[in-house]
């Protein structure tokens, strides 16, 4: 159904708003404020939450009789959604 050609789109679409959420957080962490340290301290913690989230529903979808391609789908799935929920709120 998925497929690695629709992984590859999702995983370079990924990619590139991640590229924009790297910008954007440079900028906000360069113009300081009170605002910078919580972005820093966000930046770190997400990242343990996401893997541990990405790892829970891989590990769920092969549970299920995924194939490679769902199991992969589910684990970046974590990653996408907070790239897109961290592009929207920089970028506002």
């Amino acid at each position: 159904m998925y497929g690695w050609f629709g992984l590859m789109l999702d995983a370079s679409r990924m990619a590139l708003e991640a590229q924009e959420v790297v910008a954007l957080r440079l900028e906000k962490l360069a113009k300081g404020g009170p605002a910078a340290p919580a972005e820093a301290l966000a930046m770190v913690a997400e990242k343990g939450a996401a893997m541990g989230e990405a790892w829970l529903a891989a590990s769920a979808a092969m549970l299920k009789g995924g194939d490679v391609h769902r199991t992969t789908a589910a684990f970046l799935n974590p990653y996408r959604k907070r790239v897109r929920a961290n592009r929207r709120r920089l970028s506002r």
